[in-house]
């Protein structure tokens, strides 16, 4: 095993636990469970989860698409032996 696929190797866990941490992190998407639980959003606290959302979802679409490549990468090197 050659230094590059373990770095590689090392990238790809660091990236899943990432995408892991990060699927948590986000809220579910449903709608009226406020009404059913008694809880009232203000207008600013939507918008404020809302932003955070976006973020926490385009952080997710990057790590993914860096878990693609490097997973891609590490097949191209393990077909090259």
């Amino acid at each position: 095993m050659g230094v590059a696929e373990i770095i590689i190797g090392i990238g790809i866990l660091i990236v899943s636990f990432a995408l892991i941490a990060l699927i948590l992190l986000q809220e579910g998407r449903r709608t009226g469970i406020s009404t059913i639980s008694g809880t009232s959003d203000t207008f600013l606290s939507k918008n404020n989860s809302r932003t955070k959302q976006a973020r926490l979802a385009r952080f997710t679409k990057i790590l993914v698409t860096l878990f693609f490549i490097l997973t891609i990468v590490a097949s191209v090197l393990a077909l090259r032996k």
